[in-house]
């Protein structure tokens, strides 16, 4: 039997074992099974890797996309250039990187995007964000990462707060609002949210999460990441059987 799954911590969030689980059953496919791994410590990465020695594919989710590199024998050249991984491929006796994140972004981005849409807010500075800033760099969209703590590369929180207006489009990569805190919010000026805006949630577990809600209210369009999801899903699937 095929061994698949996914690694991170923690996982009642995820959807992936019974996406692949509907997937497996309606396409007929009999010799694999994927699970979840929560893993307290990325440390205990290489345990699991002895303990399953039937593994053909991880997925990899919060908080582990950039900690997982340092395990691997090899990226690909896309994993290489983002800085994160999210698929990792058994193939003779290697473990080698990719990130299927970067694919299931942009294809579900690309359908929303209108003229207006020229610059970003990221929110978070996590292993997500990598993805969204490969293809917003792709897509030649400006963007400004926000986080908790100043960078050279990051704004605050509070001087979001401060603003006058905010780019049309405004992406989380961070966990809040995601179950089981629905009621967490990113911290940002809702009330200078637009019908021209458009709210992208990583998150997709709930439906709608209070980021979206904030953004709804003031009339701008709203999209969680459970198309995208399905889509780095599907060539994660793609990758391990390449």
């Amino acid at each position: 039997m095929k061994q698949y799954g996914l690694i991170g911590y923690p996982l009642s969030h995820s959807f992936s074992k019974g996406y692949f689980a509907k997937k497996f059953k309606e396409e007929l496919i009999t010799d694999a099974v994927y699970d979840v791994f929560p893993l307290e410590t990325i440390s205990h990465f290489l345990g699991l890797c002895k303990q399953y020695p039937n593994l053909k594919g991880l997925n990899v989710t919060i908080p582990y996309k950039e900690q997982v590199i340092a395990y691997l024998d090899k990226l690909d050249d896309e994993a290489q250039t983002i800085g994160a991984v999210n698929t990792i491929k058994f193939f003779n006796g290697k473990k080698i990187g990719y990130n299927s994140d970067c694919y299931g972004f942009e294809m579900s981005l690309r359908p929303l995007l209108q003229a207006h849409h020229k610059s970003a807010l990221i929110l978070g500075t996590g292993g997500a964000s990598k993805a969204v800033e490969y293809v917003l760099k792709k897509l030649q969209i400006d963007f400004q990462y926000v986080s908790r703590t100043r960078t050279p590369s990051s704004i605050l929180y509070q001087d979001v707060l401060l603003a006058n207006e905010l780019p049309y489009l405004i992406i989380n990569t961070t966990p809040l609002g995601m179950y089981p805190n629905v009621d967490a919010a990113p911290e940002i000026p809702y009330s200078l949210i637009t019908d021209k805006h458009l709210l992208y949630d990583l998150v997709y577990n709930p439906d709608e999460t209070s980021f979206l809600k904030n953004g709804k209210f003031q009339g701008a369009q709203i999209k969680n990441g459970l198309e995208m999801l399905h889509l780095q899903a599907e060539r994660s699937w793609q990758i391990w059987n390449m």
